[in-house]
């Protein structure tokens, strides 16, 4: 009897349980000690007191090939409904059955350990959830209602940001249509008024030509000789003279219906102008937004390329300033400090400096490369966190790149900052970029160490990359290549009054970048649209079997340099001057627009980026690609282009 009794018991501890917990696990190695895969995510599919069966989505062949040879032991992390935490436990594989869909499987397992309450809270719940089947099943329905809805109301945030990217940039067309138009009705209202003068030069010469026979005529009057040939002339004078009035009067008229025509496309310009600017600022609003939903909340690091499989989990360096610049700028300075935390508290560094790149959800080094620039960046980045914020938590980093760089710059003869510690070349950018934090630095700490490493790095500047008074710009030492970015960073880092007193004359740098980098392309937006796009290229197209592309961030460091130049000269009360920069800058703006497009992955719910250039994939003339994919959103590219909106200059310190 007792064994009977004892028997069934037995049997009733193994009962399956239709219940649905999310279970995060990971493969090992039969002995435990090697873990084979990253932490993945499944659902029970059935419950019981010896174990689990797990239901799987998405399971790489890698994974699945040692599992379904039982040569593997996984380990668990069961997370109960209302669970404060998961129940940890480790299993062996008892069977594998495939679902019918790939990549999908369900896998039974067996408890190897477990802690013996956890695993009867876990009974007691499936059996609860068991025998309250119908009451179940309506909290399934309730939930899946919510889902749809949930759903629902995506796809139409999705649809509607994605409508707000279009509405833009069909409003930058009308636009770009009404001024051309104007264009071409100003032309033709010019020749009018320019027939009109010559037309009435012709009436007076023909009126004062009738004059002067009338006077004749009176003379040869009093001497009886050629009257009537003088009359004759007279009266052909007179008809040619009305001919023109008539012809005036005709020009008039055609002067008056274009400036009719002026005046309603003019209205509608405007009006055209007024709603441009509205949705403008709301695809800002939008990509401000698309930079924040993408933020890791676990290391605080926000991805690189959205749409690039090859780098969906890259954060580089100096794509990590730009954005903890970008939420410093709109003192959102908690989102900042994420960023700034991560370096300070996790990543991994060298010599005091950083990598140049690392992955997103985990922190780990994706690129093992140790550069200059984005450590320069970095701490530009913290500087003006802490210039904005008055926080002085991060300015220790800040000073420990400082001085990684300045032991660079002591090492080289001539004071230049080279490439990074396992490099041989110097770039111009990296020792702009070290001009402007240093000055940083110089002014937040008074420490005349920086001052000093800021003058040896502008003089080296001027020894290898402005060793002549007019551009082009070396692109580094011994390296003549013309780069966009130098011409925008000297603007930007050393400031035009700066570079008129060591004998550049700014004008010149920005002629020669828009003479020789400036490009208008044909752009294929991601619906197949192909608009006109006015931006400059990495490098002058000349050198490029590609032909011309524009780059979004780049395009955007041209428009700031522009606004300083407008800045500079207003300043200067040269108006005429700062109103052609000014008009640059807002025309180059403009064109930003038409590059817009929605985001391209589902957590990104249609919210508007830029791509960082007009081709993928494509040679960018200095040694590296622009990113894969049609639609790819990038983080650099949509900072600057904020930047550039806000009249933000990275590389001054106010």
């Amino acid at each position: 009897m007792f064994k009977k009794d004892a028997l069934g018991a037995e049997r009733r501890q193994y009962i399956r349980l239709d219940s649905v917990f999310p279970v995060l696990f990971r493969v090992l190695s039969l002995d435990g000690n090697e873990a084979l895969s990253e932490w993945l995510q499944g659902f029970t599919n059935n419950v019981g007191k010896g174990g689990i069966c797990l239901a799987v989505n998405n399971l790489k062949p890698a994974w699945i090939n040692p599992i379904k040879q039982l040569q593997v032991k996984m380990q668990l992390e069961i997370h109960m409904p209302l669970s404060a935490c998961g129940v940890p436990a480790y299993a062996k594989v008892a069977w594998v059955k495939e679902t019918g869909t790939a990549g999908s499987y369900l896998i039974g397992l067996s408890y190897e350990s477990i802690a013996v309450a956890a695993n009867a809270r876990i009974m007691r719940y499936a059996t609860v959830k068991k025998l309250s089947f119908p009451a179940a099943i309506t909290t399934i329905a309730i939930l899946a209602l919510g889902l749809s809805a949930g759903s629902y109301i995506n796809m139409k945030l999705v649809k509607g940001n994605q409508a707000l990217v279009e509405q833009l940039v069909r409003i930058l067309q009308e636009s770009s249509v009404a001024k051309q138009t104007i264009k071409a009705i100003d032309k033709e209202k010019t020749d009018l008024q320019l027939k009109m003068q010559t037309l009435q030069l012709r009436i007076k010469t023909a009126e004062d030509e009738k004059t002067a026979l009338q006077r004749k005529l009176i003379l040869e009057e009093k001497e009886k000789i050629q009257v009537n040939e003088l009359n004759k002339k007279i009266r052909e004078a007179g008809s040619t003279i009305e001919k023109l009035i008539v012809e005036k009067a005709s020009l008039q008229e055609q002067l008056i219906a274009v400036q009719n025509k002026e005046s309603t496309i003019t209205e509608e310009l405007l009006r055209l102008d007024k709603k441009k600017a509205t949705l403008e600022k709301a695809n800002l609003d939008k990509m401000y937004q698309w930079i924040k939903i993408h933020q890791n909340p676990r290391t605080g690091l926000v991805m690189s390329f959205e749409g690039d499989g090859d780098l969906g989990d890259w954060a580089f360096l100096y794509d990590q300033s730009l954005v903890a610049q970008a939420f410093n700028n709109f003192s959102d300075f908690e989102r900042a400090k994420a960023i700034l935390d991560f370096f300070k508290k996790k990543a991994k560094k060298t010599g005091g400096l950083f990598y140049n790149a690392y992955y997103v959800n985990d922190g780990d080094i994706a690129e093992a490369i140790l550069h200059s620039g984005p450590n320069i960046w970095l701490g530009i980045a913290a500087l003006q966190y802490t210039q904005k914020s008055r926080d002085q938590s991060y300015l220790p980093m800040a000073e420990e790149i400082g001085r990684a760089i300045i032991e660079l710059q002591e090492k080289d003869s001539d004071k230049g900052i080279r490439g990074g510690p396992d490099v041989e070349w110097y770039a111009t950018e990296h020792n702009l970029d070290a001009y402007s934090f240093f000055n940083m630095l110089y002014k937040i700490t008074n420490d005349n160490k920086y001052l000093e490493a800021r003058d040896k790095a502008l003089d080296w500047l001027l020894k290898h990359t402005y060793d002549k008074q007019a551009p082009p710009i070396k692109r580094g030492k011994g390296d003549s290549t013309i780069a966009t970015d130098t011409y925008a960073w000297s603007i930007a880092a050393i400031g035009p009054e700066k570079l008129l007193n060591v004998g550049m004359n700014p004008d010149m740098v920005m002629e020669f970048a828009e003479k020789n980098c400036m490009v208008e392309v044909d752009y294929e937006r991601p619906g197949g649209e192909v608009v006109k796009i006015k931006g400059f290229d990495f490098a002058p197209q000349r050198h490029l079997s590609r032909g011309g592309l524009v780059s979004s961030e780049w395009t955007a460091q041209m428009i700031m340099s522009f606004k300083i130049m407008a800045d500079f000269y207003y300043k200067k009360d040269m108006i005429a001057k700062a109103r052609t920069y000014e008009l640059k800058a807002d025309e180059y703006l403009r064109g930003m627009g038409n590059m817009i497009i929605s985001s391209p992955s589902p957590s990104g719910q249609g919210e508007s980026c830029l791509p960082y250039a007009t081709q993928d994939f494509a040679d960018t003339g200095h040694g590296w690609s622009t990113p894969k994919g049609k639609s790819t959103g990038s983080l650099a590219g949509t900072a600057y282009t904020l930047f550039a909106y806000y009249n933000y200059n990275p590389l001054e310190l106010k």
